[in-house]
Parts: C-alpha cells; sequence; structure tokens
C-alpha cells in the first residue's frame, strides 16, 4: 500500500482548499486528495449562480461572519495571482413594500456590524438608480458583492495542488476506514491506501464519510434542490447586477433572487424543495436509499410541520412556471413569461439536528484520526481559502503535520 501523510476526502472546493493550505503550510507534505467523480467540483462547487458574497447576512462572530470576510479577501487575492477575472456586480437587497422595511433596517445592521464598508441604504428613486427596472419602496445596496467562475478556481486549485506534489486521484469512492496503528487504511473502489489522518470535505456525503471514519456526528446532511431559471431576450437587460428579497425570517433560504453571472447569463432563483436524492438534480430524481435517509432522520418531519406552508408555495412555484414568474414579477414587472426558461439545478448539503434544525453556521468536528467538515453550505465558496486555512490549522495541531 502506497502512504501518506493525510487523505483528504473531496474535489470540491472546501477539499480542494484544505489540501492547498496544508501544502502551504508544510511543503513536502505527502497528499492524496480522493475524489469518486472523474471531475474536480462536480456537485456544489460547480453547480453555483458564482457570487462572491461580502457578508451581509451572518450572524456577527460565526464563523461565516469571520470566514466570509476573511475568504473574500484571499479569494480575490488568489483570482489576481492566477489571472481569474473577478467582476463586480453589486448586489440590491429591495423591500418590494413598506411590510419588509423592518427587516430590511435590521439586516442593514447586521450588515454594518460584519465590517461592510460600502453599504448604503436607498430610498425608491436611488434604487432606481442602481437598477432602473426593478420595482421596490426601499433597499440596501452593497457594491462589494461580485461574480466569479468558481470552476476555474477550482480547476487551478487543483492544477497547483498537482504542481506542489499533491496527488488527485480521480473516480474513488470511499468505501471503508480501518484503524491501523497511528494511522487509517482507505478502502475506495480503486483499491487501498494508508495515512496517518483524514481530512473529510465531503459535502452531500459528509456525515456518511464521519460514520465511515468512527465519527458519531449528531446531524445529518438533509438535502434541498434549487432550480434556476434563466432569463432570455429582452429580459436579459433588466437586471444589471444582482437582485435579492428581504429575506423571510420564518423561512431558512432567501427566495428568489436574480444574478448576473460572470459568463454575462442571467439566473433567477434557486428555489429550495427537499430532494429525493443527495446527487439528483432533475426534478424526477429519486434515490430510495437517500429518501428513506431523509424521513428518517426524526428531524425531518419536525422541520417539514414548521415550514409546511411556505414549503409548499416553494414546490408550487418550482412546478409551475407561472407561479414562478409572478414571484419574480414583484420586483422586475417587465417579465414576460415567454423570456423565462428553465435552467440548471443545485443541491444543497444542508445540515440538520434531531430537533429540526436547520445548522447555520459553518461545524466542523473531530473524529478518530480525522477531520470532518459537516456542514459548508453558502458562502462556503466564498469562503473556501479561509476554510481550508481553518481545517488545516486544526489539522495540523492534531495530528502533529
Amino acid at each position: 500500500m502506497e502512504t501518506f501523510d493525510v487523505a483528504v476526502i473531496g474535489g470540491g472546493l472546501v477539499g480542494l482548499a484544505s489540501a492547498h493550505r496544508l501544502l502551504e503550510r508544510s511543503p513536502g507534505l505527502r497528499i492524496a486528495l480522493l475524489e469518486k467523480e472523474t471531475a474536480p467540483a462536480r456537485h456544489q462547487s460547480g453547480r453555483s449562480s458564482g457570487v462572491v458574497h461580502a457578508g451581509l447576512y451572518y450572524e456577527p462572530g460565526s464563523l461565516k461572519a469571520r470566514l466570509c470576510r476573511e475568504g473574500r479577501e484571499e479569494l480575490a487575492a488568489f483570482c489576481a495571482e492566477q489571472g481569474i477575472p473577478v467582476q463586480p456586480r453589486g448586489k440590491l437587497v429591495v423591500a418590494v413594500d413598506e411590510d419588509e422595511l423592518e427587516q430590511l433596517a435590521k439586516l442593514a445592521r447586521r450588515g454594518r456590524e460584519n465590517g461592510i464598508r460600502e453599504l448604503r441604504e436607498l430610498d425608491a428613486e436611488e434604487l432606481r438608480e442602481v437598477e432602473p427596472h426593478v420595482s421596490g419602496v426601499r433597499a440596501i445596496h452593497v457594491p462589494e458583492t461580485s461574480v466569479v467562475d468558481f470552476g476555474l478556481v477550482a480547476e487551478r486549485l487543483a492544477g497547483l495542488l498537482r504542481e506542489r506534489g499533491g496527488e488527485i486521484r480521480l473516480g474513488e469512492t470511499l468505501e471503508r476506514v480501518e484503524p491501523d496503528g497511528d494511522g487509517l487504511v482507505l478502502t475506495t473502489r480503486g483499491g487501498r491506501l494508508r495515512a496517518g489522518a483524514l481530512v473529510a470535505c465531503a459535502g452531500l456525503q459528509a456525515d456518511r464519510v464521519a460514520r465511515l471514519a468512527g465519527a458519531e456526528p449528531e446531524v445529518r446532511v438533509v438535502p434541498f434542490r434549487g432550480g434556476y431559471w434563466l432569463l432570455r431576450g429582452a429580459a436579459k437587460p433588466l437586471v444589471r447586477g444582482l437582485v435579492y428579497p428581504v429575506p423571510d425570517p420564518a423561512f431558512p433560504f432567501l427566495g428568489v433572487h436574480f444574478t448576473r453571472r460572470h459568463d454575462d447569463e442571467v439566473w433567477a432563483g434557486p428555489n429550495a424543495v427537499p430532494a429525493l436524492a443527495r446527487e439528483g438534480y432533475s426534478r424526477t430524481s429519486v434515490s430510495p436509499r437517500d429518501t428513506l435517509a431523509g424521513f428518517a432522520w426524526p428531524g425531518f418531519l419536525r422541520l417539514a410541520r414548521r415550514y409546511a406552508r411556505t414549503g409548499a408555495a416553494e414546490i408550487w412555484r418550482d412546478a409551475l412556471k407561472p407561479a414562478a414568474v409572478a414571484d419574480m414579477r414583484r420586483y422586475l414587472r417587465e417579465l414576460r413569461a415567454a423570456d423565462v426558461v428553465r435552467g440548471p439545478s443545485g443541491i444543497r448539503a444542508q445540515v440538520m439536528t434531531r430537533d429540526g434544525s436547520l445548522v447555520d453556521d459553518f461545524l466542523v468536528e473531530e473524529g478518530p484520526r480525522s477531520l470532518h467538515v459537516l456542514n459548508a453550505p453558502s458562502p462556503a465558496a466564498t469562503s473556501c481559502l479561509a476554510i481550508g486555512r481553518l481545517v488545516a490549522e486544526r489539522a495540523a495541531a492534531r495530528f502533529d503535520l
């Protein structure tokens, strides 16, 4: 068997960034990154809208708030070094009526607490100077928000990892982890290897990998599919940058929003509907194993009861285009149904506790000779280099790397 100092599970942005930071910290470290797909960033990392977040939404003092701010700066520096364009777009969070003004004001206060320097509150006339076709009574403008091609970021991270002596092994699904003296033996579909330590950044399979490695997480991944719509023809110029709704405090997801991406396409969404397959991206994808695991988790039914009405509305808008377009028209009154077509989908690896609470912050836990990134929802892509640094620091301290 080949022997490595560290095996990293998962070839998404967080796994690649963690391996990158480990080698940056300890050049010469023998690292094998195992990815079950045929290329990196095939799931969450390669299916996002590409937004580089400024840190508006997150609880002050949380890991999300700190690592988003630090990660955005580190990502900008990395992209400048690698020649990856980061395009400023600016984000407008729009209150469409006066009922949303109190929540909008709270959001502005939170953004300032999180260190957003250029945040401005706009009245109706000022918001139309930023987005002439958007309707609303008041808005928050965050010019620091930008977009990038996260697939290209992952590609460059993978290239640097190989250049520095790390191995990336594709098509390697982890099947078993066994203790072996002061290390671990990992069995994959491609064979076996020995590692002194395991760092797992397995995204949609994070809880399962943790259990394979002997950890006992008190949370489960419950997947939510998010479908996007694309604006076409005369609708594309209706959005200059990013247009977001005021978050509903009664629902843990953001709701419909518009993003002019790095390729100049305009995406609307995503929504949030329970997925019947962790890696099934069509509306008809079903995995019996994933479905049973989700319904069997005690927290799922508690969550479903808590958000039954809002969840039903999300499913309705996902199934029926007229319902989705009607929601979009709250912000873009000129939008026509003919200018909206279905786009790609992604799956959020959302971690849930037994009581049905969705874990809001990043979550990293330890196992036997292992470290597990169990929860890395948005803004994990923005924060990937900062999360990777945190993981590398904890791994180096725990495993004496």
